[in-house]
């Protein structure tokens, strides 16, 4: 059994708090999450699956949030959760037969394109895309579903390829792509929680407390976002690339 003391625990769930904001504005919220968990001593595998285990509650509160605001768009949810559901569990299921850590250079790459096009495109006035809707339903939906399997097979930066997917290939608003994320992100983290909770490595003794700060870090990133727009959401995003890939590439240089 892996206990934590009081005082470590509300340390955890301050982390939390600041992790499920930073998510719900341009994902990487795992980037401060993995690491004070692994600080206040619990295992690598049990900081993976505790970390899923009290993420998805950021992820709901901020999709929640987002949806208050009206910048969800429904029926594209209908698409991309189950997508991203499903894709999560194909992820997790191709972890028994290829080390993720070959998707590092991968991912580094994919990262760097990311930046560039955050940098570089402007989504349409108004987010609105001129192509048929059946065809925006269907790009939506397969982006969902292969950051989905990315989520459920290696993780890092799934948030932020979910916004860029959705800004670079359906042409709305960086905030709306934000919001959509979320509701993907949310399935993808459901289905990778269920699986971590199957294989028993969730800690729910320290997941449950921290669902709090999520919930109410995710709330606040969401409500950041909704108040202050585009230029706000792409500077977040932008960050959390920049720290996606100096911590892939160091992990990929200590790997030598």
């Amino acid at each position: 059994m892996h206990l934590v003391s009081l005082p470590t625990l509300l340390a955890l769930a301050v982390a939390a708090f600041f992790a499920g904001a930073m998510d719900a504005v341009g994902g990487g919220g795992g980037l401060i999450m993995v690491p004070a968990l692994l600080a206040a001593g619990l295992p690598p595998h049990l900081a993976l699956g505790t970390n899923k285990g009290q993420s998805m509650f950021g992820s709901l509160a901020a999709a929640v949030r987002y949806a208050r605001a009206g910048l969800v768009d429904g029926s594209a949810a209908r698409v991309t959760f189950p997508a991203a559901f499903l894709g999560a569990l194909g992820g997790s299921a191709l972890v028994l037969v290829v080390k993720p850590d070959v998707l590092r250079p991968l991912v580094l790459v994919l990262l760097i394109a990311a930046a560039v096009l955050f940098t570089v495109v402007r989504p349409q006035p108004r987010g609105v895309s001129r192509a048929p809707r059946g065809r925006l339903l269907f790009l939506a939906g397969l982006i969902a579903l292969c950051v989905g399997v990315y989520d459920g097979f290696f993780g890092p930066g799934a948030g932020t390829f979910y916004i860029a997917g959705f800004v670079g290939l359906l042409g709305i608003s960086m905030a709306r792509a934000s919001a959509d994320a979320k509701v993907a992100n949310f399935a993808s983290n459901l289905a990778a929680a269920a699986i971590f909770a199957h294989r028993g490595v969730i800690l729910w003794a320290i997941a449950l407390p921290l669902a709090c700060g999520q919930i109410l870090g995710g709330f606040v990133g969401a409500h950041l976002a909704v108040r202050r727009g585009d230029p706000f959401v792409r500077a977040v995003v932008l960050a959390v690339v920049i720290v996606l890939v100096l911590k892939i590439a160091r992990d990929l240089y200590l790997a030598r």
